[in-house]
C-alpha cells in the first residue's frame, strides 16, 4: 500500500541534553532541538496486522494539518519547526476518517459495548494514551506519560490502511445523518482539530457563559473550530483576529460576529470598541507567533473592564513569552495551556455537534488524492489561502 513518510536526522544542537523520556537517535520531547533535514516521500508499505484490540481502518478521509507541515519545514540551520514530542521516520497524518476493514475479537466499540462491525465508520483519537501511568489515571490522558502521538512518533493515516486500537476509535454513525458520501469523511476527519479547539475552549478555559465575549486569535482550523463552538456556547461576540481574507471569510461563516486585520487594524481597540469597552472573557492563542500577540492580549486585557479573563494557549511554538505579570495581577487574569484532545468526553461532543449542524466542511478548502500529498505538504509552508487540505482516499 502507498503511504506518505517524513523523516528526519538526529542531530542534536550542542545545547540539547537527553531527557529521561528521550530515546537516543529514535524520539525526542524536543523535537526542533534535534531533528535536521527533513524529507517527505511516498513508500509502499505492507498492510498492516492487527492486535486482538485493534482494528484496520480503510482510510477515507485525511486532513494536512499544520503539525505535519511543521514536521517538514526546516529553518535556516536546517531544524524542523515543530517543537514537541517526535520519532522519525514515521507515515504522517492523523486527522482521520475511514471504515472498518476487519476487527479484532476485543475491539469493543464504545457507542454501542461490542465489537466493531466491518464498514462501520470511525474516526480516532491522535494521544495514544497508556491508561496505567498517574496522569492517565487522575483522568489527564493528554498528559500521558508514556504518550506516543499519531502519525508522529508512530505511523498515522496518509495510507490506504491503518491499525489503530479501538480505544481511541470513536464511531460516526451520528454523522450519518447529516453527511454523505465524501462528506461524512471530510467531517469526520475534521472531528480530531475540532476536538483540539474544544478541549481548549471548554474543558481548559471552562467556556464561556451565555452573553460573554471571545477573541480567537487566528483563522487557522483550531482557530475557526473554536469560533463555531464558541458561537454555539453563546457568546455574543465572537471576535476573530485574522489578516487572511479568505479565512476571515471562513469566519464570519462559522459564526464570528467581528473581524480584526491585525496588520492594518489595532488589536486592543478594536477588542475593547467591539465589546462596548468591556474586553473579552476568553482569549485563544491559535496563531503559533505568542511573542508577537502577547503584547495586544495584554493591552486590551489591562484597558478593558472584564475581571477573570482567560488567556488559552494552544498553538505551539518554541518562542519565549513576553509576559507583564502586574497585567494578570490587576485584572485577575488566567493563563492556560492547552493539549491535545482526549478524555472529558470531548470526542463524542464534538460528533453530536457536527451532526446537529455544526459543519466543520466549510473549512475543508481543497480536496486531493494521497498522491498529491507530499507536494501539498510543502506548497502549505507558504499557502496561506487554503485553509484545510483534505485527501479523499
Amino acid at each position: 500500500m502507498k503511504a506518505v513518510v517524513i523523516d528526519a536526522k538526529w542531530q542534536p544542537k550542542k545545547e540539547f541534553k537527553l531527557g529521561p523520556k528521550d530515546r537516543e537517535g529514535k524520539l525526542t520531547y524536543l523535537g526542533s532541538m534535534v531533528w535536521n533535514s527533513p524529507e517527505i516521500r511516498i513508500e509502499d508499505k505492507p498492510v498492516p496486522d492487527i492486535a486482538a484490540d485493534e482494528v484496520l481502518v480503510e482510510i477515507r478521509g485525511a486532513g494536512i494539518c499544520g503539525t505535519d507541515v511543521h514536521l517538514l519545514q526546516a529553518d535556516d540551520q536546517g531544524y524542523i519547526f515543530y517543537p514537541g514530542l517526535t520519532a522519525f521516520p514515521a507515515t504522517i497524518g492523523h486527522e482521520f476518517s475511514g471504515t472498518v476493514a476487519k476487527a479484532g475479537p476485543d475491539a469493543i466499540d464504545k457507542r454501542t459495548n461490542k465489537i466493531f462491525k466491518v464498514g462501520d465508520p470511525i474516526c480516532a483519537e491522535e494521544m495514544y494514551w497508556c491508561g496505567y501511568c498517574r496522569p492517565c489515571c487522575d483522568g489527564y490522558p493528554n498528559h500521558c506519560e508514556n504518550l506516543e502521538e499519531m502519525g508522529i512518533t508512530i505511523d498515522g493515516a496518509f495510507a490506504e490502511y491503518m491499525n489503530v486500537k479501538a480505544k481511541y476509535c470513536w464511531n460516526l454513525k451520528p454523522l450519518e445523518g447529516t453527511y454523505s458520501g465524501d462528506d461524512l469523511f471530510v467531517a469526520g476527519s475534521l472531528a480530531e482539530p475540532t476536538s483540539v479547539a474544544y478541549n481548549a475552549v471548554i474543558e481548559r478555559a471552562g467556556g464561556v457563559r451565555p452573553g460573554d465575549s471571545a477573541v480567537i486569535l487566528g483563522g487557522g482550523p483550531i482557530g475557526l473550530a473554536a469560533v463555531a463552538i464558541m458561537k454555539r456556547n453563546g457568546a455574543v461576540n465572537v471576535i476573530l483576529s485574522e489578516p487572511s481574507e479568505s479565512r476571515a471569510k471562513l469566519a464570519k461563516e462559522m459564526g464570528a460576529d467581528y473581524i480584526i486585520n491585525p496588520l492594518k487594524e489595532n488589536f486592543a481597540e478594536k477588542v475593547l470598541s467591539y465589546t462596548d469597552g468591556m474586553g473579552a472573557d476568553l482569549y485563544l492563542e491559535a496563531t503559533g507567533l505568542p511573542e508577537v500577540v502577547f503584547k495586544d492580549i495584554e493591552e486590551a486585557i489591562w484597558n478593558g473592564k472584564v475581571l477573570n479573563a482567560a488567556v488559552v494557549i494552544v498553538a505551539r511554538a518554541d518562542a519565549k513569552i513576553p509576559l507583564t505579570g502586574e497585567v494578570f495581577q490587576v485584572r485577575r487574569a488566567n493563563i492556560v495551556g492547552a493539549q491535545g484532545h482526549s478524555g472529558h468526553g470531548t470526542f463524542p461532543r464534538v460528533i453530536n455537534l457536527m451532526a446537529d449542524g455544526m459543519d466543520m466542511t466549510k473549512i475543508s478548502t481543497k480536496r486531493i488524492k494521497l498522491d498529491d500529498v507530499p507536494e501539498s505538504v510543502k506548497d502549505l509552508q507558504t499557502n496561506k489561502e487554503d485553509c484545510k487540505i483534505t485527501a479523499i482516499i
